[in-house]
């Protein structure tokens, strides 16, 4: 079986929620990359080289581990660690409905307008919007294409608006026949 999975896509394309389902079932430990990028979630970001120095040293401590979440450009120096790549995409709809449900459930109110965490959000938001049409010069599924391009490992694509448990299928089912 593999050990070493990256999965990534667009925010709100449920990396971390398949990260989190697989680790349940798989003898592997878990790891997000918000946890690398941020020092305080969603507000102040770690410097590069400190990054790297931690997911590094988490991921040596681990012979079998899942990884979520974008790497790309900071992270570019891991892409041989990986066994097997799983990309997630969800239509823009229903990933950016997603998304504005989850910074409700985190911030409430505040997120509306008037609300203390309003520009924060709605930047994200537009931030978020970006993915599907974007160039290089953001995370988009153009970038993350040009970077999977360059893995040399095997990518699983899972595109489409599939449950938790689906995806969780289709991951072990390729891991069971590869």
């Amino acid at each position: 079986m593999k050990g070493k999975l990256h999965i990534l896509g667009g925010a709100g394309s449920g990396t971390s929620t398949l990260g989190a389902s697989l680790s349940k079932i798989l003898p592997h430990t878990y790891l997000d990359t918000d946890d690398y990028f941020w020092i305080t979630k969603f507000t102040e970001q770690r410097q590069v080289p400190e990054r790297r120095r931690m997911l590094k040293k988490d991921l040596s401590l681990n012979e079998k581990w899942i990884l979520s979440g974008a790497v790309c450009g900071w992270g570019d120096n891991f892409k041989s660690y990986f066994d097997l790549a799983i990309f997630l995409w969800i239509p823009q709809d229903i990933r950016l409905a997603r998304l504005q449900q989850r910074e409700f459930k985190r911030y409430g109110n505040e997120v509306l307008p008037g609300g203390s965490k309003y520009d924060h959000s709605k930047a994200f938001l537009d931030w978020a919007s970006l993915y599907d049409n974007a160039g290089m010069e953001v995370r988009s599924k153009s970038l993350h294409e040009q970077w999977m391009s360059k893995l040399s490992c095997p990518i699983l694509r899972i595109e489409g608006d599939y449950s938790i448990d689906e995806r969780v299928n289709i991951v072990l089912d390729y891991l069971n026949s590869n």
